[in-house]
Formats: C-alpha cells, structure tokens, sequence
C-alpha cells in the first residue's frame, strides 16, 4: 500500500487568498470492524480564529475499510459550518447488502449497497492505490449513506506545480465527481474539487482545490510524518 498506519498530511488552509485553518489526513492504527481488521482513516478540517468570527469551521471524518481495500466497514462525519451541523453514521451490513444512515441519531431507511462500494473519505485512499494515466478515468461505487452511486474520478494531466513555500512537485492533477456524493464542506450545486497527487508510488495529495457554499478553499501541504512516527516534511517528494 502507498500508505501505513502513522502517516499524516498536514495542511494549510487559504480562503480565497486569505489564511483560514488548517487540515490533516491521518492513518491511524489498524483496528476492528465488527470482526474484520481495517484501516482507520481521520480527516479533520479546523477554521483559525478570524474566520472563525464570521463562518468557524469544525469538521472531522472517520473512515474505516478493509485491509485489502476492496469496501468499506463503517463511516462516521461530524461537521460544524457556521450554523450547519451534521453527525452522521453509515453503518454497512455487508451481510445483508446494505447501508444504514443516522444523523443525530434519526434514522433513515437502509439502501442497498453496490458490491466494493465505499464511503467518500476510503473511496480516496482507495484512489491512492490505483495507477493514473492522463486522459482515464477511475470508477468506483461510492456511498454516503443515502446514495449509492458510481463515482468517477478524471485523471486531468500530469503537471509540475509549485507550492507558496517554493517547493515543485511532479504531480497528476485529478477531479472527483462531486454532483451527488456529500464530501467534507457542505455541498453547493455547482461543488468542486482537484487534488495534484504526487506522480510516484505514494500518490500524496500536495495541493487541495475546492470551491463551496461560501467560495474557494486551497490546501497545501506543509508537513508529513511517516508510519515510523519520524516527522519530515514533504521535500523528499519535490523536484
């Protein structure tokens, strides 16, 4: 696998062009699933204090798939936004074929699962483990709980990139579908979302793009630390 339990993405986070928090993605130690090991994946996403006096943003995913990366085994999204809340809850009944939504503890009814479905926080770690070509697309059955749809991810191009510290890195710039799956922010009709992952082995998401409700977000990563608990930044990745 491209990534082990320890690694964690740190980013920074720019609103339009103005500083706004900072994100991570994390794998955390191998757990169990209702029986079954899985990766345990965290993405958090925290507003600093002056934007926090006009929109503050809390949000934290908890994904959670089988070792082989073929599915998912458990979902959990607690948002913050302003005045929009969300906690939510998929449960996947593998057994059954099914997918079980709260939020709050309201429950809707179960939908029926598409064979290798996952959630939208494994279905990128999943994209992680996949080859990319410029010009092909990644299908995947993804699942928020309420919608079991495909989910298409274009490879747009391979593109040298340099970040605002001036490190340049050789990546693949990559577009998820975004019109029917919810992802972190709270969606808006016309959501976006590119990611430039490293061109290598690991495929590290350098530079985040989305555009949301409220206007354009941009990520760069700043740090990582690797499974070996050893914290370094990202410069081993640039060119």
């Amino acid at each position: 696998m491209p990534f082990e339990p320890g690694e964690k993405l740190t980013y920074v986070l720019r609103w339009e062009n103005v500083p706004a928090g900072t994100a991570s993605l994390e794998v955390m130690p191998l757990t169990t699933i209702n029986g079954e090991a899985a990766y345990h994946f965290v993405m958090t996403v925290q507003s600093n204090r002056f934007i926090d006096l006009f929109y503050k943003v809390r949000d934290r995913l908890d994904a959670y798939a089988d070792l082989d990366m073929t599915r998912s085994l458990h979902f959990t999204k607690k948002q913050h936004e302003g005045s929009h809340r969300r906690d939510e809850i998929v449960r996947f009944d593998w057994a059954a074929g099914e997918a079980h939504y709260s939020n709050f503890g309201e429950k809707k009814p179960p939908i029926s699962l598409q064979e290798g479905s996952f959630d939208p926080l494994s279905a990128f770690y999943f994209t992680r483990t996949t080859p990319l070509t410029p010009g092909e697309e990644v299908q995947r059955p993804v699942t928020d709980g309420k919608k079991n749809v495909i989910g298409r991810l274009t490879i747009r191009e391979r593109e040298t990139i340099t970040l605002q510290d001036g490190r340049s890195f050789d990546t693949y710039r990559v577009e998820p579908e975004m019109r029917h799956i919810g992802g972190v922010f709270k969606e808006s009709d016309d959501a976006r979302l590119e990611l430039w992952l490293t061109a290598d082995d690991r495929r590290i998401p350098v530079r985040i793009r989305s555009k949301v409700v409220i206007g354009h977000f941009i990520g760069e990563l700043v740090s990582t630390e690797d499974g070996d608990s050893q914290s370094r930044t990202a410069a081993a990745h640039s060119r």
